[in-house]
């Protein structure tokens, strides 16, 4: 590589592939807060007029007004025009593999290259780096740097790095991995430290300058090693789920409350202080990153078990109300459908999968949440609570607090306090 390109080459500054979703977007708002020449390339027409619009496509605490400022000083501007790859310097990508939506799940929110793939997402694999670059790598062009934020399995940026060599294209690649939670984009980007991975002395050194504009922490490690670790971070989390919500089954089998048992075991002894509560463990990553470093490894037992704990919580939960009701003859209420508290992100969602089981036994189920604007089926909260003769929490909003109703609640996160035994 020859190293970095004159800045006067390029229109812009960084052009983010697919960020109109919950990854991109935030970065690109951040990179036009330091002043830089952010593009957005997205084929998302709708997401990309909202973000021209100055408004956020989804929820982002935060973000909204910063969104505004830098589509009104021209700092940012997004399109469906893969043209737009060319005139930026530095080319990070988001996009994932793509999956389709499933039966229970309508498609989400938000935009994103993966937007409408609410069953979630699939790995961005050695296999199918080609293909989700096809339609912009001819884009490409010498002096660029393609830095890989996405989540992907081992091999892939040498994947990307081939590629670039077939294209004949002199352009440093990068492998960059995000670690923001949704809905803390707009502080962890500047907070959390950032790993950077470049094969070519060049190409980490470009990346460690573009990242330092938002924290001066950086973690530099070789490719391989910052592939394996957004995967261990993400599957370590997910584990940590599985663990509590295994306990959980286990003390709810045998008629006891498993929070009560948590909060009691964690005071006073810190070396407990780390043990979660019980709730679905779901969302865009942390199954598909479990799922992605399973198949990287025969040796992940745990992971696979981990897998099975988890997405087995909707249905222990089915069972559990089935022998508590007589489900043909009652009316089931679910309150929130996105996959974590305080989001509108219903992408793999297990309240879902929850609704999905139900459906097949009790007489009737009714959903809402107060946050999901993309499920034309939910319904307001009032109709929900007057019409079910049984109520379960599956998502933990904070407007769920305050909840009064002599009907009964499964409360498996504990939001109002009284427990989880289901």
């Amino acid at each position: 590589m020859t190293g970095r390109s004159p800045v006067s080459r390029f229109a812009r500054d960084v052009v983010i592939v697919g960020g109109c979703g919950h990854v991109g977007l935030p970065l690109a708002i951040s990179l036009a807060a330091e002043g830089l020449r952010v593009a957005i390339y997205d084929i998302g027409a709708q997401a990309v007029d909202t973000v021209n619009a100055g408004r956020m496509p989804f929820a982002e605490p935060g973000a909204g007004q910063s969104l505004r400022r830098a589509v009104e000083a021209g700092h940012l501007v997004a399109s469906t025009d893969p043209a737009m790859v060319a005139t930026a310097e530095h080319v990070i990508v988001v996009i994932t593999g793509r999956a389709a939506p499933t039966a229970e799940r309508p498609p989400g929110p938000g935009g994103g290259m993966a937007a409408g793939t609410a069953g979630g997402t699939a790995d961005l694999g050695p296999e199918s780096i080609g293909a989700a670059l096809a339609d912009c790598a001819d884009q490409f062009r010498d002096g660029q740097i393609l830095i890989l934020r996405s989540t992907v399995s081992p091999g892939t940026t040498a994947s990307a790095e081939k590629l670039v060599a077939r294209l004949g294209i002199d352009m440093d690649v990068a492998f960059c991995p995000e670690r923001i939670a949704e809905g803390r984009a707009m502080t962890e980007l500047r907070a959390l430290p950032q790993i950077v991975a470049s094969r070519s002395a060049s190409g980490l050194e470009r990346a460690s300058r573009l990242f330092g504009r938002l924290t001066p922490s950086l973690v530099p490690l070789s490719v391989e090693e910052a592939e394996l670790a957004k995967l261990f971070t993400n599957a370590w989390r997910y584990i940590r789920f599985a663990a509590a919500n295994q306990f959980y089954m286990i003390a709810s089998d045998l008629g006891l409350d498993y929070e009560r048992i948590r909060q009691g075991l964690m005071q006073g002894y810190p070396r407990a202080s780390d043990l979660a509560a019980a709730g679905f463990a779901a969302g865009p990553c942390l199954l598909k990153d479990t799922l992605g470093l399973a198949r990287t490894s025969e040796q992940f037992p745990l992971g696979r078990a981990a897998i099975e704990v988890n997405q087995g919580l909707p249905g222990y939960l089915a069972e559990r109300l089935a022998t508590r009701f007589p489900l043909a003859e009652t009316t089931v209420g679910i309150l929130g459908m996105a996959f974590k508290g305080g989001s509108d992100d219903i992408r793999a969602s297990l309240s879902y999968d929850l609704a999905g089981l139900l459906r097949a036994r009790a007489r009737a189920v009714l959903c809402t949440d107060p946050l999901v604007t993309g499920d034309p089926d939910l319904l307001p909260l009032r109709t929900v609570l007057d019409a079910a003769d049984v109520l379960v929490i599956a998502a933990p909003h904070s407007h769920y607090r305050d909840l009064r109703t002599a009907k009964p609640v499964i409360d498996i996160w504990n939001v109002l306090g009284h427990g989880v035994l289901a």
